[in-house]
């Protein structure tokens, strides 16, 4: 069974490479190592490569978090769709139907929802038509693949907010926190039998319904290694830079006092 014709990263909560498959984790590849300026915390990261930087910790933690849903489910991660590069974060399916996720980290920030608009830190964002677009999209291919009407529900999933606040829920797609992902997919009513479940499974993971020309499957243990790795020089950083911050407060006392005895 060739990986160009069954995508890899699935089954009940997608396991330890629930996120190795993303476009943003194959990002690693290309980030600039300013290794040479590492003792003074130079940031690993180019100011290009800090969004997908981002976005992929904000699908890491998704993916961890759908590990633990039961094996009733069926989770695909970073399905590539369409012609060219873009991808769906995760695909869900399961008994309370098909779901695609739409990740998006906003750690530390307020979201507020309301209807049609949805704002983080009081500006506008498309999350909610995005998130429309791909379920129908899904919906569509699936339709196709599975021979039978498939609905989707289009969900946006917060990663990490200050605060959500929801004035009042959007029609047609779901806004949901991290924190709340599993209990809001296990609280669902059953809406699709068990062989209907089976024969969407089945069409989902071949790679063909979602896309013109299937990529070549990644090595998911090698792109989570260097994610990790990744992960590892951006912590170890920002903690030299507040090193580097700290000493100069302690020490400006000192330079001050003797620049005052010199002068």
């Amino acid at each position: 069974m060739s990986q160009t014709d069954f995508l890899g990263s699935v089954g009940g909560g997608g396991g330890p490479r629930a996120w190795a498959g993303s476009s943003k984790a194959r990002g690693t590849q290309r980030v600039k190592q300013l290794s040479d300026s590492r003792i003074f915390g130079a940031d690993p990261l180019s100011p290009d490569n800090h969004p997908w930087y981002k976005g992929a910790l904000g699908e890491v933690s998704v993916g961890r978090i759908l590990e633990r849903l039961g094996p009733e489910w069926t989770v695909l991660h970073a399905v590539p769709v369409g012609a060219g590069t873009s991808d769906i974060d995760h695909v869900l399916i399961g008994p309370s139907g098909v779901f695609t996720l739409n990740t998006k980290n906003h750690t530390g920030q307020s979201v507020w929802v309301a209807g049609r608009t949805l704002m983080v830190a009081g500006k506008k964002q498309r999350h909610l038509h995005n998130a429309g677009y791909e379920a129908a999209r899904a919906a569509k291919l699936l339709t196709s693949g599975a021979n039978q009407a498939v609905d989707v529900t289009g969900v946006v999933v917060i990663v990490a907010p200050k605060s959500m606040t929801v004035r009042e829920r959007p029609s047609g797609v779901a806004v949901v926190t991290d924190r709340q992902l599993l209990r809001w997919l296990n609280g669902r009513p059953t809406v699709i039998t068990p062989t209907q479940k089976a024969l969407v499974a089945a069409a989902a993971v071949r790679a063909g319904t979602w896309h013109r020309n299937p990529p070549a499957g990644a090595d998911a243990a090698s792109l989570q290694h260097e994610f990790a790795a990744l992960r590892t020089l951006v912590d170890r950083a920002r903690l030299r830079r507040a090193g580097w911050i700290l000493a100069l407060l302690i020490a400006a006392p000192v330079v001050l006092a003797n620049l005052t005895r010199i002068f």
